[in-house]
């Protein structure tokens, strides 16, 4: 029986793994039936409006499926599994799962002989590599056991950086991972060939993480019943602590009839026209989040927006 290819999408918060699974999908399309998996920290989505609804899409909130929520990506595998014939599943970790800790996952004996782990693929925002040592130590340490333990290696946004910077960080990540293939790009485009012909080393020793437990990582979801000012909006971003990885989500603006889709990290801004009439909500990600100031902060952004 011919088994299923599953692809671990690996890499910290902000790195381009969603974007970069749109784009495979997109390929994939053409010639695979594919299926995703997708894990969020918050307990809402907000990425799956990246996935075509002609794919099978299987959701994980609110946790970590290295850690907390192993038991579900096991049980979400199984339905897609028995549910649909497919050539591959695609499964998007959150900014703090360990590659090697999902990979276990996948080989439950329930389906470990329909399925074949064929990478495990981590990206890198090259932009931000230099700034791993303002985070706190157990995040450091992630960031490069999700390096160390890659087939793939996607050094992204490469377009921000100098040649000499480049030469730099792909030395670095040598060190730390002298057999993955790695793949400088722009906007995650690479050439998908070279993911099929990537073959899976061997499990090295990894260093247990847990989400909360060991990394403190919290995730806090609000909701906006109204269109905000987007001047507050913008004056309150800057008030963010270094602490605060990631937010993602749907926004509408007192001036503007849009939704936006809304992505920020590392204390970069970005919103963009959505094309879809979504709930303003968004989803924070962060190191031992103080959910009663966000809450504070956002609901007085509310009140104050006319």
């Amino acid at each position: 029986m011919k088994s299923i290819e599953i692809y671990i999408l690996s890499g910290f918060l902000g790195a381009g793994k969603t974007t970069f699974l749109q784009k495979i999908l997109k390929e994939e399309q053409k010639k695979k039936k594919t299926a995703v998996i997708m894990n969020e920290m918050g307990r809402v989505s907000i990425d799956s409006d990246a996935v075509s609804k002609k794919i099978p899409l299987k959701e994980i909130l609110n946790g970590c499926v290295c850690c907390t929520l192993s038991d579900k990506l096991e049980a979400q595998l199984y339905e897609l599994i028995h549910q649909y014939e497919l050539d591959a599943i695609y499964i998007e970790t959150t900014g703090v799962a360990h590659p090697v800790e999902v990979l276990d996952a996948c080989l439950s004996p329930y389906f470990a002989e329909k399925v074949n782990v064929q990478s495990i693929i981590t990206l890198v925002d090259a932009n931000r590599w230099s700034d791993q040592h303002k985070l706190r130590l157990p995040l450091q340490k992630l960031v490069k056991e999700q390096v160390k333990h890659a087939d793939v290696i996607l050094l992204n946004k490469i377009d921000l950086i100098s040649e000499e910077q480049l030469k730099d960080i792909e030395n670095e990540l040598r060190t730390f991972n002298p057999t993955a293939t790695i793949i400088p790009t722009r906007f995650a485009d690479i050439d998908f060939e070279v993911l099929h012909k990537t073959e899976r080393k061997d499990q090295a020793e990894h260093e247990k993480t847990h989400a909360v437990k060991h990394l403190h990582i919290k995730s806090y979801v609000h909701t906006f019943s109204k269109p905000i000012n987007k001047e507050l909006f913008e004056e309150f971003l800057r008030t963010m602590p270094d602490s605060i990885y990631r937010i993602k989500g749907y926004i509408r603006f007192t001036d503007a009839q849009e939704t936006f889709l809304f992505q920020y990290s590392y204390g970069m801004p970005l919103h963009t026209k959505s094309g879809i009439n979504m709930k303003n909500t968004l989803v924070f990600i962060g190191d031992d989040l103080d959910h009663g100031y966000l809450q504070k902060k956002l609901s007085n952004l509310e009140l104050n927006s006319m």
